[in-house]
């Protein structure tokens, strides 16, 4: 930031500098072209997740059944990716995340675990958060019905 604010106060300097002050026009102008590739150096490197999908559908299981489902997820940004949080909306649904960070161009994992013990529709949202400026906070879907066992 500090390099932009000086070079339009170069800038300025340069285009307001009085006509008998061609040196000083001149150097203003060598150290505009001379600090422009340091304002694009600059720029930031950045996580950026993106989920296969964002809702898994159980569709209609048997009671008692597995209840383990996993998100798959790729850091398509080019830092490391931090998941920092995964909560659920309830005690039902028990999320698993990955401990270490995900490499840029990595896929990582975070694990579902619902309880199929409790009959009927069910709808949860799990919570992920992570260190990607552009989605820190993400919401994940599951539902399905769980039936009884015949």
């Amino acid at each position: 930031m500090k390099e932009k604010l000086f070079l339009v106060l170069l800038f300025k300097l340069y285009f307001y500098a009085n006509i008998n002050f061609k040196i000083m026009r001149y150097f203003i102008l060598l150290a505009i072209i001379a600090f422009s590739p340091i304002s694009l150096l600059a720029q930031e490197a950045n996580s950026q997740i993106k989920f296969e999908t964002e809702y898994i559908d159980y569709g209609s299981i048997e009671k008692g059944s597995t209840g383990l489902r996993v998100f798959i997820f790729e850091n398509k940004g080019d830092a490391q990716l931090i998941i920092t949080n995964v909560k659920s909306s309830c005690g039902c649904t028990i999320p698993k995340k990955p401990e270490a960070p995900i490499a840029p161009g990595k896929k990582g994992e975070i694990q579902i675990s619902y309880d199929t013990n409790r009959l009927g529709v069910f709808r949860k949202t799990i919570t992920v958060s992570t260190n990607d400026p552009t989605s820190p906070i993400i919401a994940l879907k599951i539902g399905g019905t769980v039936l009884a066992k015949e």
